[in-house]
């Protein structure tokens, strides 16, 4: 391990300057994200060339494929844990040990997890209610998808090990460069190759393999913070044991929630091809304004780790709450700006005069929720996991979707009224049973979310560390 580079970042994260170093750790995180948003945006803008059927496709599958893909992204959070934790408390070679343990813990568990993907595929499509014009595409798109499993897997642990140490730039020019790759790719296979969805399914893949091996490539020879070996890589059940304890609930969690999604999807899906088209477009414009928020939340995240790592928890929760505030404003001029240029926008996208008239409806009753939701859900439940709390942060993930988002959703979008004691309770009848309903319940699950997932970080429950007994 480059052990002089990394203790001078921790020094800077447990000692320096809050808003300086977490600038410092973003900056290439918001570049990163950025790019990564560029291209969702560019694949969105290739396939909608292929007509309104092509486009939903990625934006259909997703929440399949993230169901299945977040059991691995769990894991990854919990090495990211440990080692922050222990670069906070300054126990190097315990950090080797945890990063080769989550590499090859990851290698199995990807090839589980794609075999799965596979099997599942059909029957998760077919419950969505996906209609048929958008069938083939999602199908065939989500299958390539889940065949490159294990690079996504390794590529996702060697960008969360190596935030964990406080090395931003270097998963994020690697991340950077498959994007530009992915991006260069998507037109040739989609149109010159004619694969068409099936192209934009395969770049991805193909791009995903590039970064995962050259992950692999610098840690493996030592030229990162971290080193992996052929001994620290060998199957340690008692420490498998250990990520398995705190990164399951965050997988669990995720899955979770991606599968909300899953159920989401059938109930947007319910008022037409029209409604999720404009909910996919929509959805994706704010992720590009969002992005600086991310790349913040994910710097902070990094700075929590090993600020409890060294027992310094009041740092730590003043630097989570400079990221609340500082996201809340980041997210309220994203949903200002798509407000003022929605129309010319989404004519970029897609030309479809209703697609565009329904896109009024999912900013005016969602988007303005978004401030709340990545301004403070999002910045506490990235606290919650990197201080290794990831029971905390699975029970309020699944409240938001499972509690509030989904029953809101369907009572306000499907549920005429409700009558309790003798009281009749309009809910529906409120929008006309049409998806301002949906779009409504949507909204105020990201309200009340936000304001349970405050009083809970106040709590400060979150402040112990999770290498006690090491």
């Amino acid at each position: 391990m480059k052990s002089d580079k990394i203790r001078r970042m921790r020094e800077e994260i447990v000692s320096g300057p809050i808003e300086r170093t977490l600038l410092k750790l973003a900056y290439p995180l918001i570049a990163s994200n950025l790019v990564q948003v560029l291209y969702n945006m560019a694949d969105t803008f290739w396939l909608g060339k292929l007509g309104r059927e092509a486009l939903a496709a990625p934006g259909t599958t997703w929440p399949v494929i993230g169901t299945l893909m977040h059991f691995g992204t769990g894991f990854a959070m919990a090495g990211f844990a440990f080692v922050g934790q222990y670069v906070g408390a300054e126990k190097y070679e315990r950090a080797n040990r945890a990063a080769g343990a989550l590499y090859s813990l990851m290698l199995i568990f990807s090839m589980m997890t794609a075999i799965i993907s596979l099997l599942v595929l059909p029957y998760a499509l077919s419950f969505m209610r996906v209609t048929p014009n958008v069938l083939p595409y999602a199908k065939t798109y989500a299958t390539i998808i889940f065949i490159g499993v294990p690079f996504s897997f390794t590529f996702m642990a060697f960008n969360a090990l190596m935030r964990a140490t406080g090395d931003t730039k270097t998963p994020v020019k690697i991340s950077m460069f498959t994007v530009f790759l992915n991006i260069i790719l998507d037109p040739i296979f989609i149109f010159s190759l004619g694969m068409g969805v099936a192209g934009a399914a395969l770049a991805t893949v193909f791009s995903n393999a590039v970064g995962a091996v050259i992950g692999a490539y610098l840690m493996m020879t030592g030229r990162v913070g971290l080193r992996i070996t052929r001994e620290n890589m060998r199957p340690d059940w008692s420490f498998y044991g250990r990520i398995f304890r705190v990164g399951l609930p965050s997988s669990i969690g995720d899955s979770a929630n991606s599968f909300g999604f899953v159920v989401l999807t059938r109930i947007i899906y319910g008022f037409g091809d029209v409604t999720y088209a404009a909910y996919v477009i929509t959805t994706r414009l704010v992720n590009f304004i969002t992005s600086i928020a991310r790349g913040i939340s994910m710097a902070m995240g990094a700075m929590v780790a090993q600020n409890v790592g060294a027992e310094r928890y009041e740092r730590a929760k003043k630097i989570a709450e400079r990221t609340m505030l500082i996201n809340f404003g980041i997210a309220s001029f994203a949903v200002l700006t798509i407000g003022f240029f929605r129309v010319p926008i989404f004519k970029v996208f897609l030309d479809d005069p209703a697609v565009i008239a329904e896109s009024e409806i999912v900013l005016k009753y969602f988007l303005i929720s978004v401030p709340f939701f990545n301004g403070i859900f999002v910045v506490v439940r990235r606290v919650f996991s990197s201080a290794g709390h990831t029971k905390k942060s699975m029970l309020l993930g699944i409240l938001r979707l499972w509690g509030l988002r989904i029953p809101l959703s369907y009572a306000f979008g499907y549920i005429p009224a409700v009558t309790i004691l003798g009281f009749t309770m309009p809910l529906g009848e409120l929008f006309g049973m049409t998806s301002r309903g949906v779009f409504f319940g949507m909204g105020m699950s990201n309200f009340l979310a936000a304001l349970v997932g405050l009083a809970w970080f106040l709590r400060g429950s979150w402040m112990k560390r999770i290498i006690e007994e090491d």
